[in-house]
C-alpha cells in the first residue's frame, strides 16, 4: 500500500543514523480538524516536516507530510527495538483528510494485538466495540482516502526496527477498518511487512 511506504522509509532513514529527526508530540484527533486544517496549519503546529511528498490513491493525488524521530538509546516498549515514532498526514486539495501515527517508544507505543482481528466482523461489529477490543486507534482516513464518500476508516499501525546498521530488521503491521455513518465496520484490511522475530 503506497500510503504506508512513506512512513516506513522515514523510519528506516532515522534508524540508520542512530538518532535522527526532531522530537515531536503527536497531534491527536482532538487537535486535528479534518477537512479544515491545511498543510500550513500543521506546519505551524509541528514545525518543519521530516519529509514531504505526493501519493496517488483512488485516482486522486494527495500531498503528504511526515514527522519522525528515532533514538538508538531511547526507552523502547520492547527490548532490542530502536525507539522511534512517526506521524504521517494526508491532504487533498490542501485539506487534511487523514493521518496515521506509529511508535515503538514505551511512552506512546502503538502496538496492538493482531490475534484479536478475527473477532471483528463486517456488518455487525461497531467501531466502539473495536476500540474496546484493540484500544484507541492511531489514525483516521476520510474520503477520498477511503473509497466510499459516506464512510471513514480507523487506523491501527505499529512499526519497529531492530538490529545493527548492517543487519537491520524491519516490521510493520497495519489495520484499516472502514465504517459507515452508524459506526458499523464495513471493511477490514490487514497487512504485515518484514520480520517480527524477537531478539
Amino acid at each position: 500500500m503506497k500510503k504506508t511506504i512513506n512512513i516506513v522509509a522515514v523510519l528506516c532513514v532515522s534508524i540508520l543514523t542512530g538518532c535522527a529527526g526532531t522530537n515531536f508530540k503527536r497531534l491527536t484527533n482532538d487537535q486535528l480538524s479534518y477537512g479544515i486544517d491545511t498543510s500550513e496549519i500543521i506546519r505551524q503546529k509541528l514545525g518543519k516536516p521530516y519529509s514531504e511528498g505526493v501519493i496517488t490513491k483512488n485516482d486522486k493525488q494527495f500531498k503528504t507530510m511526515s514527522y519522525a524521530y528515532a533514538s538508538a538509546g531511547g526507552d523502547a516498549a520492547q527490548e532490542g527495538v530502536t525507539a522511534a515514532r512517526s506521524q504521517g498526514l494526508y491532504f487533498y486539495e490542501n485539506k487534511l483528510v487523514g493521518d496515521e501515527f506509529t511508535s515503538s517508544w514505551a511512552v506512546d507505543s502503538t502496538d496492538f494485538d493482531e490475534s484479536k482481528i478475527s473477532q471483528i466482523k463486517k456488518g455487525s461489529t461497531t467501531i466502539s466495540e473495536v476500540e474496546s477490543l484493540l484500544g484507541a486507534p492511531s489514525g483516521q482516513y476520510l474520503y477520498p482516502l477511503v473509497t466510499n464518500e459516506n464512510e471513514k476508516a480507523k487506523i491501527y499501525m505499529y512499526s519497529q526496527t531492530k538490529g545493527s546498521a548492517f543487519n537491520l530488521k524491519f516490521y510493520q503491521k497495519l489495520l484499516v477498518l472502514s465504517y459507515d455513518a452508524s459506526g458499523v465496520v464495513t471493511n477490514i484490511e490487514y497487512t504485515e511487512q518484514g520480520s517480527k522475530e524477537k531478539i
